[in-house]
């Protein structure tokens, strides 16, 4: 069953992933922390420079080339820090992402089949890419340019304390307006934001819906339908756009309105005491341009402001993510010896979160190289046999013994790789047919692929294909017919030879004569191997052994 772990667990495996670079981001912070410095350095010698100029309008022959100088090594110097921290956290956010972007998978890949039913593909594929590219994007852009614009904004405001303190406490107490305008307007964006990032998975998860139902769609003649539905989502998403960008474009100029204001006040202040003689004109020139510096980390904070928002509801989501507990892979339990496929449900009750139970106190025994067909209505649990069997799921009460060994105290890819499983569903990968047939068994020889294909009954249509066995056969293999995906996947199924095998509804493209050859077939080269076929078709029923009848979440008849 699936549990949800607490938050802070999923908090911490997103902190996990900036620890390894925590080296590089400290190395791009002192750079940054160089740049504010020469950054500060400015204003002060523009202002030895006024007073240079006014020196030599009274005669005097001040220095000018060496204040240049200085003046020119220092934007060097900044040019330098900023190349250096700019390509540190490129270069740390690309590998962060990447990172980021790969234990997200292998931790999607590792959950249960039941979340991912409860999911749509869309939503998932927004994780990996919308999600986990903003949290990135947040940690080496917005977070660590956090410290230097601090550091702009303190040093400035301790220079120019330096030089008049009356006027560099009115600046710091124009402070707070900035940030009461942040925290009115902030109010408003951040629902929007988390709102827009979930509309966009949905939209996104869609029109990955409609791409897969493509053939239904034309079918139907319903393209002017789903395309005016895909229109009106995109109209929705974009007013919410709109209403988002509405706010964050206030925010941004209230905040330089303000800034700028203050700029204004600070002329009319240095003007004032420049003229009462209490202010020399190189000072008032550091004064004008240090508070410029102070608008600067001031501005910052409204794109700031929503980047944070935005990074906040991504990381919420991909916290819940990880915060969800993947299957038991139960390491520490030994792996699974050498079976010979004797098979016994005990007292299976069964049910899937939030439905009724499918099983209820369900016994079944299968002994090994027996070949038992299962039989009954839609939604009797046909199927849920099979999925328990492989553990994507688990009851709610009783055991499954195989070999009389329970198969939650043996490892999760041990057991499976016990059992080939051929689903109702035909799932092929966008590859070769002999890369499909050959994912049944990774070091599995030509000849071998060719067997197996065989066995299926799939060679006679393999061998017509432009490349044979390199043939690609698109995305679900689009490129084959029903019938012929469905004997790809047997072939890989018996390529892998497991000592059991399922084979759910996977004989229902094959005419009933090539249906009793194939279990012949199946028979012969899973020789004392045990075999469950689940069917209605009359061709598996009368090659079975023994025919099981589910009724009601229990056996009636074998």
């Amino acid at each position: 069953m699936e549990n949800k772990k607490t938050a802070p667990l999923g908090f911490r495996t997103l902190i996990g992933q900036v620890t390894p670079y925590r080296t590089t981001l400290l190395a791009a912070c002192l750079l940054m922390l160089g740049e504010s410095l020469t950054a500060l350095a400015g204003p002060w010698l523009a202002g030895r420079f006024t007073s240079a100029l006014l020196e030599a309008g009274s005669g005097h022959r001040p220095d000018f080339k060496t204040i240049l100088l200085l003046w020119l090594g220092l934007l060097a110097l900044q040019s330098l820090f900023r190349f250096g921290n700019s390509y540190l956290m490129a270069a740390t956010g690309a590998r962060m992402l990447t990172r980021l972007r790969t234990r997200l998978y292998d931790h999607l890949q590792a959950l249960p089949l039941g979340y991912h039913h409860r999911q749509r593909r869309g939503e998932v594929l927004s994780l990996l890419t919308h999600d986990a590219g903003i949290l990135a994007q947040f940690v080496t852009g917005t977070l660590v340019s956090l410290l230097p614009l601090a550091l702009t904004f303190c040093g400035a405001l301790v220079l120019m304390f330096s030089i008049d303190p009356g006027i560099a406490a009115l600046a710091a107490l124009l402070t707070p307006l900035f940030v009461l305008a942040i925290k009115l307007l902030g109010r408003r964006i951040r629902p929007l934001s988390t709102r827009l990032s979930k509309e966009h998975a949905a939209t996104l998860a869609r029109v990955e819906e409609n791409l897969t139902m493509l053939p239904i769609i034309k079918a139907f003649a319903r393209e002017p339908e789903e395309s005016s539905r895909h229109q009106a989502r995109h109209r929705d998403l974009l007013t919410l756009t709109t209403r988002y960008l509405r706010l964050q474009s206030m925010l941004s100029p209230c905040i330089h309105f303000l800034a700028g204001s203050g700029i204004v006040l600070l002329l009319w202040l240095g003007a004032s005491r420049l003229a009462a003689g209490a202010l020399t004109a190189a000072d008032m020139v550091s004064l004008l341009l240090y508070g410029l510096l102070l608008t600067r980390p001031i501005g910052s904070l409204a794109g700031v402001y929503g980047q944070i928002q935005n990074a906040r509801g991504a990381g919420e989501r991909l916290i819940e993510v990880f915060a969800t507990e993947p299957e038991p892979a139960d390491e520490n339990h030994p792996g699974m010896a050498p079976v010979k496929g004797d098979i016994r449900f005990e007292n299976i009750h069964f049910h899937y979160p939030g439905q009724k139970d499918i099983l209820r106190g369900l016994d079944l025994d299968i002994r090994a190289g027996e070949t038992v067909a299962v039989t009954g209505a839609n939604g009797a649990g046909k199927s849920t046999l099979a999925h328990l069997l492989m553990r994507f799921a688990d009851p709610q009460q009783g055991r499954i013994l195989i070999d009389g060994t329970d198969i939650r105290g043996v490892s999760l890819p041990s057991l499976r790789r016990r059992i080939g499983l051929v689903p109702q569903h035909v799932l092929l990968f966008n590859s070769s047919v002999a890369d499909n047939i050959g994912y049944g068994d990774p070091d599995a020889g030509s000849d071998r692929i060719i067997a197996a294909a065989r066995a299926a009954r799939a060679l006679g249509f393999i061998e017509r294909l432009p490349e044979g066995f390199d043939t690609l056969i698109g995305d679900q293999g689009i490129r084959l017919s029903g019938g012929q995906r469905q004997r790809i996947a047997l072939a890989r199924a018996l390529l892998k030879n497991p000592p059991i095998l399922i084979l759910d509804e996977a004989t229902a493209m094959f005419d009933p004569e090539g249906e009793k050859e194939f279990i012949r077939e199946c028979h012969h080269l899973l020789h004392q191997r045990t075999l469950i076929l689940i069917t209605h078709r009359p061709a598996s029923l009368a090659l079975a052994d023994r025919i099981i009848h589910l009724e009601n979440g229990q056996v009636h008849g074998a």
